[in-house]
């Protein structure tokens, strides 16, 4: 056995174009060493093959038959070149389908990725609402165990005092600390106690915002000083709780509006708004004094709040 003979000069050219010598000389052999345009088409046909690039063997009596003439340069340089775009086109074809496939995998990951994200958002609104809820809740029991705690030191004093126990059929409904005229030292020292309560507790639950609390202390003790020093001005006695600052600085803040109430505002609605309002024949300044007070001791007391002489009391 031995390599074929085949045209030299077509081996040359082929091997110029690229083509390993192995894979030229297999091809010129197949194709009858007649051209290169056949060698270049066997190629193409056999490109797969798996011994395209091994020497082919012959046994040696088989002459190769040559003296053809080969086909023209230009021409095959050509066919080369129409054979390499179309193996680009190929290529890009197939480039284009997998760039498609990718961008309809990456739609198909953004739509579950908003989705989730949807989910997470809704999930968080839900919970962020059962704890305002919840928190609602805690100060609404904490503003009834202090009524009740209201009730039964007036109770108590009544029957200190030899009176007979009020009747609940001629009760009048009022908040905590109103019409307290003439009230003595003990009452005004509940009263103290459960300012100071009420106002524990507000900094206790927003125990992570120091300055939004000290800004509630500092507005509170406006108001309060406000009505103090103009009694007679209604405008200090009348808050619309709308108003921005108010509810940024207020009323937003859980037990901010309670104060307001134990100091002797009422809630009142006129013309459709919410208002905060504190009757003229109402202004204690007693309790307004002593509502100062406890405010400047929570705002100068570093440690306010964070012990309470009825915490188990209020828990």
């Amino acid at each position: 056995m031995a390599v074929p003979e085949v045209n030299k000069e077509m081996l040359r050219e082929l091997e110029s174009m690229g083509f390993p010598t192995a894979r030229a000389t297999r091809a010129l052999h197949s194709s009858g060493n007649v051209s290169i345009e056949d060698a270049i088409d066997w190629v193409a046909k056999h490109e797969n093959d798996p011994d395209i690039d091994q020497m082919p063997l012959v046994p040696i009596s088989i002459e190769i038959e040559s003296g053809k003439p080969p086909f023209a340069i230009q021409e095959v340089k050509i066919k080369a070149q129409e054979l390499r775009r179309r193996i680009k086109r190929v290529k890009e074809e197939e480039e284009k389908k997998m760039e498609r496939e990718r961008e309809k995998e990456r739609r198909h990951s953004g739509k579950e990725l908003l989705e989730a994200k949807r989910i997470q958002e809704e999930n968080e609104r839900k919970r962020a609402l059962a704890l305002m809820m919840k928190e609602q809740e805690d100060v609404k029991r904490a503003r009834e165990r202090i009524l009740k705690r209201l009730n039964d030191d007036k109770a108590e004093r009544r029957r200190q005092l030899g009176l007979p126990p009020e009747d609940p059929s001629t009760k009048k409904i009022t908040t905590p600390l109103q019409n307290t005229q003439g009230s003595s030292a003990l009452n005004f020292a509940a009263m103290a106690e459960y300012l100071r309560e009420c106002l524990r507790s507000l900094k206790q639950n927003h125990r992570d915002e120091d300055a939004r609390v000290k800004r509630a202390f500092q507005t509170l003790l406006t108001y309060i000083a406000n009505v103090a020093k103009n009694p007679d001005n209604e405008k200090f006695r009348k808050i619309r709780q709308s108003n921005p600052a108010f509810a940024d600085r207020v009323g937003s803040m859980y037990g901010g509006i309670e104060f307001l109430e134990m100091c002797g505002f009422e809630k009142l609605k006129l013309n459709g708004s919410e208002f905060l309002y504190m009757p003229r024949d109402k202004v204690d300044f007693e309790v307004l004094r002593i509502a100062a007070l406890e405010l400047n001791s929570a705002l100068s007391n570093p440690y306010f709040g964070m012990l309470s002489r009825r915490k188990d009391e209020y828990r």
